[in-house]
């Protein structure tokens, strides 16, 4: 038979809205052949929903929307992931589930078996595990069906596997024509070759074809690059949706081949763009905005987001504002001009000098005596915060801040100032990556100014100001926040690579003291495999000196 792999990109709480783009999938796969069609991870509720599971309402409009759409589709069976509720008597009171049904009955109901807890994931929070995997059997093909993180526990890949229970080593001793895996798997750079790399060795393994299909958008700090795909016994892929938008693509059981969407090969850089453009367009759109604000200063990340955010939301909803302080270089001016020209976004000037003055001579009586050090330069950072949020508040308008990962990590930032926004698009990009970025960006013609890309970075902030006076020069930067917060490499370690001992424990120490910004920080889009944010919980008030 003929079976439809839909990734959808859902709207947490919209039933009414998931509920029609799942109907109307059904019915194109009906439409085109298929005899069962397979939708992603709590596709009807969209993932994750967090503490609205805790609200009745919320439950009681999904299972509403769920028998309303159960009862709607015919024709075609549709496996697709749903909560349910855990009848025992002790337990979380709900399930992760994959709902398989058909005109209107539901012919199996399968519970999520391993519930992540790590990084951005917290179900255990919300569900009761399933204690077993039972094979479901359809149309003459027996099916072990899975959810997300029930196959991201193979003994062979991870030599500390989390989880004790093996539900893919379970369900293949059962004997199985294929496995399918509904899910809701967030994007980070690198993922998709350790996905395909654990979704080989399951299929060499068990000598079996697999069928995943994933979720697609922007949800919040996460991006779900879809990429849905089947996989034969060898392990090779034999159907693939395309990556960061919605898709679908049919494989045929008979044979175990399907349709070639897109090339299985990923380019780093640009899928990590594509997730920062359907990230930045998700979470504007459905937090209800249409156009957003950036500060241009001239500077490689204000640069980079306004040209992303061009791509995401249409150049025509994008404004660039120049706010130039007395230590602006003209060139600074420039270059935020051309690129707006070149990416043809409105574009204004607002100088800020006179508010500046105005500060000092307010603060005048009670900075008396004192010198002047980095309140002067967080004041003008926050006269542009300031702005930039009135004319958001004004014109409807969403805040994008520019800052990087660097920047964030040491605290290179001001609090109430650059950091202020809605959306901090880049603060997951480390800086190096920003330049890959912008060079991307420019492949083919000059978008953002190369002045602005071969320029010595600096805030501007006072005079003859660069970042490599107050940081260490960004390779070596970088190269140590990935160390130490992607990799949890301790400070000997890192030291022993060859990292100057006064360099690395300043860095580490800056991360550290700096936990308070990033608390107060606008959410960011997560692209590497340990952004800040809710995937990262450290204290703030904390004395722990790590290698003092």
């Amino acid at each position: 038979m003929k079976i439809a792999l839909v990734q959808l990109n859902p709207v947490i709480g919209d039933f009414r809205r998931n509920s029609e783009a799942i109907r109307q999938w059904a019915e194109r796969a009906r439409a085109a052949g298929c005899s069962l069609a397979v939708f992603p991870e709590l596709a009807l509720s969209g993932y994750p929903p967090q503490d609205l599971l805790e609200r009745p309402a919320f439950l009681a409009d999904h299972d509403r929307a769920l028998r309303q759409l159960l009862a709607g589709i015919s024709g075609i069976g549709v496996l697709l992931g749903a909560v349910t509720r855990h009848t025992g008597a002790t337990g979380k009171p709900l399930h992760n589930s994959a709902i398989l049904c058909e005109n209107g009955a539901v012919l199996a109901t399968l519970h999520k078996r391993l519930l992540p807890t790590y990084d951005v994931f917290d179900e255990a929070r919300y569900f009761e595990a399933a204690s077993r995997s039972p094979i479901v059997s359809y149309q003459g093909l027996s099916l072990g069906i899975t959810i997300c993180e029930d196959i991201w526990n193979d003994p062979a890949l991870f030599p500390r596997p989390l989880y004790a229970a093996d539900p893919v080593a379970e369900l293949a001793a059962g004997g199985l024509d294929c496995l399918i895996n509904l899910a809701a798997s967030p994007f980070h750079q690198g993922k998709q070759h350790v996905r395909r790399a654990i979704f080989a060795n399951l299929c060499r393994r068990h000598r079996l074809p697999l069928l995943y299909v994933n979720q697609v958008g922007g949800q919040d700090s996460l991006v779900f690059d879809g990429g849905s795909l089947a996989m034969d016994q060898q392990g090779a892929i034999v159907a693939q949706a395309r990556h960061f938008a919605e898709d679908m693509v049919i494989v045929e059981s008979a044979t175990w081949q399907g349709e070639m969407h897109e090339a299985s090969g990923a380019d780093e850089v640009a899928g990590v763009c594509q997730a920062l453009i359907l990230g930045t367009r998700d979470y504007v759109t459905k937090c209800g905005f249409r156009q957003a604000v950036i500060g241009l200063s001239g500077g490689i990340d204000s640069a980079l987001t306004a040209a992303l955010a061009a791509r995401a939301l249409g150049p025509e909803n994008v404004l660039g504002i120049a706010m130039p302080s007395p230590y602006t270089a003209e060139e600074s001016i420039a270059d935020a001009e051309q690129l707006a020209n070149n990416l043809g976004i409105g574009f204004t000037v607002v100088p800020i000098t006179p508010l500046v003055e105005g500060y000092q001579a307010a603060l005048a009586p009670l900075f008396a005596g004192r010198p002047a050090d980095v309140t002067e330069q967080n004041i003008q950072a926050r006269i542009r915060g300031n702005l930039l949020m009135a004319i958001a508040n004004k014109e409807g308008r969403l805040v994008l801040s520019t800052g990087n990962k660097s920047e964030m990590a040491v605290g290179y930032c001001t609090l109430y100032g650059d950091m202020s926004g809605g959306l901090a698009m880049l603060a997951d990009v480390p800086k190096m990556l920003v330049y890959e970025l912008a060079r991307f960006i420019n492949r083919e013609g000059e978008i953002i100014p190369q002045r602005t890309i071969e320029r010595a970075p600096t805030a501007e902030l006072k005079p003859d100001q660069r970042d490599d006076d107050d940081l260490p020069p960004y390779p070596i930067l970088d190269r140590i926040l990935t160390l130490y917060l992607e990799e949890h490499r301790p400070v000997g370690e890192i030291i022993a690579l060859g990292f100057a001992p006064a360099v690395v424990h300043d860095v580490v120490r800056r991360i550290r003291v700096n936990e308070y910004k990033r608390k107060q920080a606008p959410p960011g889009l997560k692209v590497t495999s340990k952004a800040f944010g809710y995937g990262r919980r450290y204290p703030t008030a904390e004395r722990y000196l790590e290698g003092a």
